[in-house]
Formats: structure tokens, sequence, C-alpha cells
């Protein structure tokens, strides 16, 4: 592991998590393909089912980020930032030229990569702030995830600096509570707000006065978060997390008090040489490695070979895989449905997507610390609720179309917020960032068969059927929904296994009614 050096102290770690806060925003550029895939289509003359290949391009770029998993156990937050800047900067170049038309004529193949690249900028900030504020805040892994996984590439570059390396509390702090609470009302406050604020203009046509008083209100919202380090400053609680003073240092969880010590942690983190290793474990200074088990630090390797992963990635695939399908397809569904403006459709998935996130954080987070409850019981929940939302899409019911919307956007933020901390919990934080992002290839899977082939071909032979390549009807999709209810079902059953696989593993990490930390736990 590289020598990363952590800050001390107890603000630190509160000025990370609002400066995250502003990188998530700049992550969440692949949610507004719906937005922009019907001028891709008209300008480029694409039809569905290459319309709906750019939209996987769009899910194997955000969520294939096993590179910045690896990278970000060897190199701090802003040089893994700064490769997400460069990315941003140079796919959405190239899709501006397009949509633009500034270049004419730019190959199919060279918009698909554009866009996976482009992409892939979420998956490089993502990572980043996540495995940091997952590491800076381990007692709190929900509430972390809830708020984070919810502008434009200079805000990477204006926040990196400030993301970094924290030491954590080694206990439950009363403090922190409260101060994620605020933290999640001013996200909560903000989400409403731009809902809102979505609604009102596509209603009503503003002058720029207002519009620039409503982009004033909407940074109050942001920078709210920065009020946390700014009262631990004016009002300190009179001690540090570090007992002698904000000092530096590398990996303090790991850090060795004698070099049979470093031996044991080198041997472990698979930094000691072989040499070093048998001389370790010659004089005593080691023992023979033993497999971990569930709730201690695995190995990418060591994670593979565990039914658990493979549950949890089935569960996540069905699920995520389901909803993104109609993320990617959102404005041709809203069309096939008799919507000429699709804004506010996405508006309100996006919302209820952000409101599953932190809600769910928050709620697992509550009774695994009451009742150690796994968290895997409200993706349960989700795949029943998705199971029953495909269900009336397909059938077309009257007045359905934004209640089942919602039920999809809430289910799809519960899948991506539990999974995050479910899989710290069961193989810890060492390797997360690795463990994350192969977990998260359940999403371009996911896209690829159900939106890229299912969905473009059951839309594309629809339309051809009905002589235009617009298809209008509940017809477009309702295959395609029954399949992925089907999916949904079958995806309730695998999380039901999942979920008394684990149970007693959440037993013990949450017996004392907090998170009983690891001892190998590290940064």
């Amino acid at each position: 592991m590289a020598n990363i050096v952590v800050k001390g102290g107890s603000r630190p770690p509160w000025v990370g998590l609002a400066a995250a806060l502003w990188v998530e925003i700049a992550a969440g550029n692949a949610y507004n393909f719906p937005l922009y895939s019907p001028a891709l289509k008209s300008v480029m003359g694409f039809n569905q089912q290459q319309l709906t290949m750019l939209g996987v391009a769009n899910d194997i770029g955000e969520n294939v980020g096993l590179l910045p998993g690896i990278a970000c156990n060897k190199f701090p937050p802003w040089a893994i930032l700064s490769v997400g800047v460069l990315a941003c900067f140079l796919g959405y170049g190239v899709l501006w030229l397009a949509v633009s038309q500034t270049v004419n004529n730019l190959p199919y193949w060279l918009l698909w990569l554009a866009l996976l690249i482009a992409t892939n900028s979420n998956a490089w900030f993502g990572t980043a702030v996540l495995v940091t504020n997952m590491r800076n805040f381990p007692l709190s892994r929900g509430t972390v995830s809830g708020i984070l996984k919810r502008l434009c590439w200079d805000l990477s570059c204006t926040m990196m600096y400030f993301i970094r390396p924290c030491t954590p509390a080694s206990g439950d702090d009363s403090s922190e509570h409260a101060h994620f609470l605020f933290t999640q009302a001013a996200v909560i406050l903000l989400a409403i707000y731009l809902l809102v604020t979505a609604i009102i203009i596509t209603v009503v046509s503003l002058s720029d006065a207002v519009s620039y008083i409503l982009v004033a209100i909407m940074v109050i919202f942001l920078i709210s978060p920065l009020a946390i380090p700014v009262k631990m400053s004016i009002f300190p609680s009179g001690h540090l997390v570090l007992g002698e003073g904000e000092t530096t240092s590398t990996d303090p969880l790991l850090t060795p008090s004698s070099s049979a010590a470093y031996l044991e942690t080198s041997y472990e983190n698979g930094d000691a040489s072989d040499v070093e290793i048998l001389l370790a474990m010659g004089e005593g200074a080691v023992k023979k490695k033993r497999r971990p088990k569930r709730g201690e630090d695995f190995r990418m390797h060591e994670a593979l070979i565990k039914a658990d992963f493979w549950l949890l990635w089935v569960v996540y695939f069905l699920g995520i895989g389901s909803g993104v399908t109609v993320l990617n397809n959102l404005a041709q569904i809203g069309a096939a449905f008799g919507l000429e403006d699709t804004t506010i459709l996405l508006a309100l998935f996006s919302f209820c997507n952000f409101a599953g996130r932190i809600g769910s954080g928050a709620v697992s987070e509550h009774f695994v610390r009451s009742r150690a409850i796994p968290r895997t019981v409200l993706m349960t929940c989700a795949h029943i609720i998705m199971s029953v939302a495909f269900v009336l899409f397909a059938f077309a019911i009257d007045g359905i179309l934004y209640t089942a919307t919602a039920l999809l956007g809430i289910c799809y933020g519960i899948l991506y917020a539990v999974m995050v901390p479910t899989a710290s919990e069961l193989f810890g934080l060492r390797h997360f960032g690795v463990i994350y992002n192969c977990l998260l290839l359940g999403n371009p899977v996911g896209a690829l068969l159900f939106s890229g082939i299912l969905a473009g071909y059951i839309y594309d032979a629809e339309a051809a059927r009905q002589g235009s390549s617009t298809c209008v009807g509940p017809d477009c999709f309702k295959v395609t929904f029954l399949a992925l209810a089907g999916c949904c079902g079958l995806g309730s059953i695998m999380s039901i296994i999942l979920t008394v696989r684990i149970w007693p593993v959440y037993e013990m990490l949450y017996s004392g009614g907090s998170y009983n930390l690891p001892r190998n736990l590290g940064h």
C-alpha cells in the first residue's frame, strides 16, 4: 500500500465530506443521458437499438472502475480525481462537437468510445470520494453512502485538495450523529428545491433576474455542509482525534509498534517480499496466514470465491440492470405513453433515486445498530416493489406513469446505497475500492442485456410494425417490462437467501449497538 499522508484532527473529515458532495454533483452527469439522447438520435439519425447501445457505453463508463479501485490504494485522492477531470473534458468535448454539429459525420464507434470515456470520469470521481469518506467515517458507512451517492469538471479541480484521508474516530461520537443529520437535511432540501425548480422552469418562463436568484439559492444549499467545520473551528470540542495534535502519518491504523508488527502488517497486505515473509515466519514474527472471515478484510481474489459475494453481485445486477433499462429509455418510454416533454419525468426519477439512496442509508444504519438487521432486507423490499411497478408499466394502467417511475427511482436508489456499505461490512475496507467497483459491473452488464439487446430490439421491431422509426403505445416496452418484472422477482428470492446467510455476521458486527471495528481495519 502506498504511503498516503493522513490528516489528523476532528475537522478535516467534515471538510472532505462537504467537498465530496460537490464532486458527486459533477459525477452525476451520466444521469443526464436521457436528456440529450433524443438530440443524438435526431442529429445523428440513429435507430433505437443504436441509441440504447450508446446508453450501454454510458453505463459501462460510469461503472467500470477497477482501475480507480486499484489506484485508490496506491495514489492520493487528488491524483485519482485528476484522471476523472481529464476523462470528463475529453469525452464530453467530443460529444459536444457532434451534437452542436461543429464537426459533422463523426463515426458511431468514436461517439460510443467518447461517451464511455466521458462517463468513466464518474468512476474516478466516485471511487476517490466514496472510498476516502467511507474510511474517514467507518462507523457511519450507511449514512455516508446515502449522502454521497446521490456541474462541471472544474468543480473536481477545485475540491480535490480537500478530499484526503483522515484519522477516523475510534468510537461513537455524539456530535457526529447531529452533524450527519444536518448534512442529510441540507441535501434533502437541496433535492426538493431542485425538483420544484425544474418543474417551475418547465411550465413558466422566468426572467434572467429570477433565474440568477434561483441559482444563488442553490449555491447556498451546496455550501451549507461547510457550516460543520466552521462551527467546529469557532466552538472547538476541546479534543482532537489524534492525541498529539494534527501531526501527519502514513496509514495510522496500520502504524507499526515494532518490527514484528510491521512484518505482520506487510504480510497481510501482500507488500512484503517472499524472503521477508520466510524469515519472519521462521522467527515467529508472523504466523501462517489464514483465510479471512466475513467481516474482516478480504483481498479481491479471496472475495471472488465467497458465495456471499456472488449472491450480492447477482442481487445487485438483477435490480440495478432493470432500473438502468428504464433510465436509459426514459425519454422513449415517456413518448410511447404520449408525453411530449419528458424533463419532469426524468426529474422525478432522479429525485426519487436520491430519496431512495439517502433514505435507505439512514434507515439501514438505524436497524443495523438497533437490531443488527442486515441491510439487504431493504434490497429484498426494493426488488418486490420493482416487480409490481414493472407489471403496472407493462399493462399501461391509466395515470400510472409517474407513480411507477417514482417507485422505480426510489428502489433504484435503495439498491445502490445498500450495496455499498454491505460490501464494506462483509469484505472490509482495506481493498474496498476494487471490490466495490467489481460489484458495480452488474450495472453495465444489466444495461447491455436488458437495455441494449432486449429493450432496443423489441422497440425497433414494434416501431417497424407501426411503419415508423418512433414507436407509440404500450406495446413498445410491454414485453421488456414483463421480463424485467420476472428478473426482479428472481432478485427478491436471491436477496432473501443472502439475508439469511449474512444475518449471523451482522449480529457479530453490531452486537453492542454500534459497529465493532475489526482489528485489521485500515486505510
